[in-house]
């Protein structure tokens, strides 16, 4: 696949002056990434832009060129009358922008799973990251690449490729990285800082997290609980990737961890492999994603969101 950036986008991006670009919330590299790049590539162009994130950027994204300029203030940005951007989202509700009124607001997002959200909207799905629209976008826009959107871009791709290991590593990928490589993105430092840099509390959480887990019927289960924040004084941010660790498993088909975020209030992340759809299970909960990524938030007991779970999935497979 070929992507082309809609001559709809390009035809905002070069004629508005002011733009907010949001990522969404819990950041991860992709949207962080995208936004920076783009930010960069609208500011060598004279456009003036803020770029938004309603959390916190995780301590291990901090290495990312500009993301010391982002502001998790929008309420006074929305007077400024802006165009408001969503990347790696598609609804005002995940980028925490839905008590705002923004004048003109544009999406650019890879995720499966649509809301109706946006004026101008460009949803690819086939798209192995946000990051690679974004990168199209840049260049169809005729700026030229430094660095720092290299840097960005390179680090948005990875994350969501699985540092180029998952099934949508395709020819374009990595044709993408090489030019971003040669101005200036470096793998060897990327994958240090998204990998090898760890605190020792994190690794703690994710030895107590693996303690939890259960395997049924090729879905493994892993459970974060407040406790275990609390004994590791770690954070939600900090269990980023753990859905991908029980996949290593060769038996497992679809890794599932559960994340407690207050109560009986749970964060769902599932990931599969091969033909398994978790979108289309997650969608069943109310939450979406990608084919192989998805999640959601469910309300119970940490016995009854599993088995819930575990009876969807069956009722999938058949």
């Amino acid at each position: 696949m070929t992507m082309k950036a809609p001559k709809e986008i390009l035809s905002v991006l070069k004629k508005e002056k002011s733009f907010v670009i949001a990522a969404h919330i819990s950041p991860d590299g992709d949207t962080i990434g995208s936004g920076l790049a783009l930010s960069a590539a609208l500011e060598a162009m004279g456009k003036k832009t803020v770029v938004y994130s309603r959390d916190r950027i995780p301590r291990y994204y901090r290495f990312l060129p500009g993301q010391g300029k982002i502001t998790r203030a929008l309420k006074e940005l929305a007077k400024t009358a802006p165009v408001l951007v969503l990347l790696d989202c598609n609804s005002a509700r995940r980028a925490g922008t839905e008590k705002q009124v923004f004048p003109l607001s544009l999406v650019i997002d890879h995720h499966e799973t649509e809301s109706d959200f946006g004026d101008v909207r460009w949803i690819e799905p086939r798209a192995a990251a946000t990051g690679l629209m974004v990168y199209h976008v840049i260049k169809a826009l005729g700026v030229r690449l430094t660095r720092e959107m290299a840097v960005n871009l390179y680090t948005a791709i990875a994350v969501d490729t699985g540092t180029f290991r998952f099934s949508n590593t395709s020819a374009e990928v990595l044709e993408a990285a090489a030019e971003l490589v040669r101005h200036g993105a470096d793998p060897s430092h990327v994958s240090q800082a998204l990998y090898e840099s760890w605190e020792e509390k994190r690794l703690r959480l994710l030895q107590m997290t693996l303690e939890t887990l259960e395997i049924r019927d090729r879905m493994a289960t892993i459970f974060i609980t407040r406790e275990m924040f609390e004994k590791t004084r770690t954070k939600a941010a900090d269990t980023e990737n753990f859905p991908n660790f029980p996949k290593m498993i060769g038996a497992v088909e679809v890794s599932v961890s559960f994340r407690q975020k207050g109560g009986n209030t749970w964060k769902v992340s599932m990931r599969s492999r091969g033909k398994v759809n978790v979108a289309r299970i997650a969608e069943i909960f109310g939450g979406g994603g990608h084919a192989n990524a998805a999640g959601y938030e469910v309300e119970g007991s940490a016995r009854a969101v599993r088995d819930a779970l575990f009876r969807a999935y069956e009722s999938y497979r058949k």
